[in-house]
């Protein structure tokens, strides 16, 4: 027990770069008040205990604005950074060294009974404002961007954003847990592939609208069809511009849809 919640204090000194001293960790550091309270009220829950362990719960939450119910199996290392309206389930299970940022959630998706809440692998950081829903697993050393929804099971070693959350694969890296600013923009790129794929087909119709002659009205059926066929004959025969992007099956546009279940 001490030496668990030494690792919390300890890792609030890693994380946080405006700690300065014990002393205001200690007192103004509601992350750190509310996982002590938790692991009392924890203790407490896991011998039968009724009504003390969710008064203390109640308690942390109103003191730090932080709701852990006392049933939430947490590791060593758990820092919530500035913490205010962080939700985590009965049945949560987090890992070791694991980063909560204010306004997440670690919710269930209904009033299903049983094992309802996410469970978080080791070293998991999760962005301020981000949804992690349901009975699912989040893999080790994964980063979940700020206000993304998560609602599907999630690899080690990723990263995932958007709503819903898309997962983009960073195997192998290790990164800076605080390091927001470089998260990958998922839509962006799938923007940017789509557009590179209209301005080609622009530029290939085109070039089909100056080589084709205008045909006489009385033969419009037949016009039509001699465009077709001609439509398609020229689309193999000019090369597209743009490279890969110009593909439909461009990997960006893959990866995204992959990544959302789609």
């Amino acid at each position: 027990m001490f030496s668990t919640l030494l690792a919390d204090f300890q890792i609030i000194f890693e994380r946080d770069p405006a700690a300065r001293n014990w002393l205001e960790v200690l007192f103004f550091y509601p992350g750190l008040q509310a996982i002590l309270l938790h692991r009392i009220a924890h203790k407490l829950y896991k011998t039968g205990i009724p009504f003390i362990p969710r008064l203390i719960s109640f308690i942390a939450r109103f003191i730090t604005g932080i709701e852990i119910h006392p049933g939430a199996v947490i590791g060593q290392g758990f820092f919530i950074d500035h913490g205010m309206g962080v939700v985590i389930g009965e049945t949560a299970i987090i890992g070791n060294d694991v980063l909560l940022y204010q306004g997440v959630t670690l919710g269930g998706t209904g009033k299903e009974s049983g094992k309802r809440h996410p469970t978080l692998g080791d070293n998991v950081v999760v962005g301020a404002g981000a949804k992690v829903l349901g009975n699912i697993e989040i893999g080790n050393n994964v980063r979940i961007g700020a206000g993304s929804v998560v609602l599907r099971n999630v690899p080690s070693n990723c990263t995932v954003v958007g709503v819903p959350g898309r997962v983009i694969y960073r195997s192998g890296v290790r990164v800076d847990p605080l390091e927001h600013g470089s998260l990958p923009d998922s839509e962006a790129e799938v923007i940017r592939a789509l557009v590179d794929r209209i301005e080609s087909l622009e530029q290939q119709v085109e070039k089909l609208q100056h080589k084709q002659a205008p045909a006489p009205v009385y033969h419009i059926s037949i016009a039509a069809e001699d465009i077709s066929d001609a439509a398609e004959n020229e689309h193999d025969k000019i090369p597209t511009t743009q490279g890969a992007a110009c593909q439909l099956k461009n990997k960006a546009i893959q990866e995204f849809l992959d990544g959302a279940g789609i």
